[in-house]
């Protein structure tokens, strides 16, 4: 019989614990579940009436794996959930995670989560702007970080502050609080920087996804503002080999990375980072820290 636990005053059925999800480390869903309980309080703050996608991995990483937007089967009906329009007509409804009944409740489904630029109160109005720097083999997250003081710089120069994040596979992600303005704006905003970042520094950086061009260079991925799309929320495990975590960074680490293992973090690298850090993505959470977004 699956354990009964109660959080928050609601009881949750915790199934197979001693699953074993990363062979390689030897993972438990246990560990993970225990991963997200011991995060709460610094995760939660960044989902805040973001509508969540899930990246499901039930059998581990090298199993059968799937996303969804769509509210997953079974779901309780205390979990709150968001309306979601389309640019069909149509509306979706999609997961929030508000406190940690519901996210234990998501985890135990074993998920990455995903979130878009904008929340729920005013959907397609971002208020994040966010790159996804994407290495080429043999390219690594090094020269992520070249790309990445590039568009800091560039950035700064418009006014705007941006935070580092591993993505927690191969890149690096750079989000940016702003004024809410359209995921119209943002994607074009983030367009126009990425074609001058491939022109200042042309062999490294590319802004076109097209494979053939990506081989030991660093894809500035734009696209991600689009208000459909969304990016792997900070401090999320990830569906890899390994239980690495979309890991916030400090600016040195960004310089001083000269080896792609230098900013692989696991699990169980977060609560001592916290210790030494705490939250670097905690100004994101800050509206003051909000500027407004140039034209395009």
């Amino acid at each position: 019989m699956s354990p009964i636990t109660v959080v928050e005053g609601r009881r949750l059925s915790l199934t197979n614990l001693d699953k074993v999800l990363y062979p390689q480390t030897g993972t438990t869903k246990g560990e993970v579940l225990h991963y997200w309980t011991t995060t709460a309080d610094v995760i939660l703050p960044h989902l805040r009436d973001r509508p969540l996608s899930f990246l499901r991995f039930p059998d581990g990483p090298d199993g059968l794996r799937f996303f969804t937007k769509n509210l997953p089967p079974g779901t309780p009906s205390w979990v709150t959930t968001c309306e979601v329009p389309h640019t069909s007509g149509e509306t979706t409804r999609q997961v929030l995670l508000p406190d940690l009944s519901a996210l234990v409740w998501a985890a135990n489904l074993v998920v990455e989560l995903h979130a878009p630029q904008w929340t729920c109160d005013d959907p397609g109005s971002a208020d994040r702007l966010v790159f996804d720097l994407d290495p080429g083999e043999p390219a690594t997250i090094v020269e992520c970080c070249a790309a990445a003081r590039w568009l800091r710089d560039r950035l700064a120069a418009d006014g705007l502050h941006a935070y580092a994040k591993t993505s927690g596979s191969k890149g690096l992600h750079l989000v940016v609080p702003i004024e809410r303005t359209s995921s119209l704006h943002t994607t074009a905003y983030a367009k126009t920087l990425a074609v001058e970042g491939r022109a200042a520094l042309p062999d490294l950086v590319v802004h076109k996804m097209t494979k053939a061009l990506r081989p030991g260079k660093v894809f500035i991925d734009f696209s991600q503002n689009a208000a459909a799309k969304t990016t792997a929320v900070a401090y999320t495990l990830r569906a890899r080999a390994t239980p690495t975590v979309s890991t916030p960074v400090t600016w040195d680490e960004v310089a001083d990375c000269t080896a792609p293992g230098q900013l692989s973090f696991l699990f169980s690298d977060i609560a001592p980072r916290l210790e030494s850090h705490g939250d670097l993505m905690a100004p994101l959470l800050d509206p003051r820290r909000a500027r407004p977004l140039p034209a395009a």
